[in-house]
């Protein structure tokens, strides 16, 4: 039988190559910047052999035979910076050819971790003197030049979390237990990289059902804000106070 057209030509050292499977996690958290507004962080880990020695990298490790995704970039997470999310997700598969000098298909995850468990995790490796190395938090506003295509990994998860952050409860994952309107606003203007006007964000939220008023307030020099806690029914990618039907509007002020 004669075949008609041409089939793409075939590298000879197909048979050869070894396609290796890696897992990396961008994991987001939020710490407050020189002028006390919150800032999205994110753990980078720098590279001790080549290709990319000296640079900066995302966390991240080999796929082993036996092993699941996700469990995998738990493993690798905590072997690489000693955290633990307390939100994961799958992100993308990142498989470019020229991505790396061999042939490396990356499957990502993105994460969500709050400070204050950042701060307890990191305290209890340093207590127990087993805390990782070559670890060290950026903004995600001021990263240092990255290994591989880790910016685009980057990029590319920031602007799930922003999507995201406009239909679901995902930006709850970044609070504490209790927090106040205002100190929820700040989350989601962290995320979104824009000012939101306060009274259109206010009813919103109030309006979602999302959150759960508490009878505790918090004090200090200024007048007493109230107290609200997520909805304990509700998973963070459940439908959230910025719903695209009811998105507040950017504030004029910047």
């Amino acid at each position: 039988m004669t075949r008609t057209g041409s089939a793409a030509p075939v590298r000879a050292d197909v048979a050869t190559d070894i396609t290796r499977v890696a897992v990396s996690t961008v994991i987001f958290s939020l710490r407050r910047g020189a002028d006390d507004a919150p800032q999205l962080v994110l753990p980078l880990v720098r590279r001790t052999r080549d290709p990319f020695e000296g640079l900066w990298a995302l966390p991240g490790g080999w796929l082993d035979i036996a092993e699941d995704l996700e469990d995998a970039a738990s493993r690798t997470l905590a072997e690489t910076t000693g955290l633990t999310p307390s939100y994961l997700e799958q992100l993308y598969a990142f498989g470019n050819v020229d991505r790396s000098p061999s042939r490396v298909v990356s499957i990502v995850y993105w994460a969500l971790l709050r400070a204050d468990e950042v701060d307890a995790q990191v305290s209890a490796h340093a207590a127990g003197r087993d805390a990782p190395e070559n670890v060290r938090w950026f903004p995600v506003a001021g990263l240092p030049p990255l290994a591989f295509d880790h910016q685009q990994i980057i990029d590319y998860a920031l602007w799930r979390l922003r999507n995201k952050a406009g239909y679901s409860r995902v930006a709850h994952g970044l609070m504490t237990d209790c927090f106040t309107l205002a100190d929820l606003r700040e989350v989601y203007e962290a995320i979104l990289g824009r000012r939101l006007d306060p009274a259109n964000f206010r009813r919103q939220v109030e309006n979602s059902g999302s959150l759960v008023r508490t009878d505790a307030f918090r004090t200090g020099n200024h007048r007493p804000a109230r107290l609200y806690r997520p909805h304990a029914g509700a998973e963070l990618a459940d439908r959230g106070p910025l719903s695209p039907a009811s998105a507040p509007h950017e504030s004029s002020t910047r």
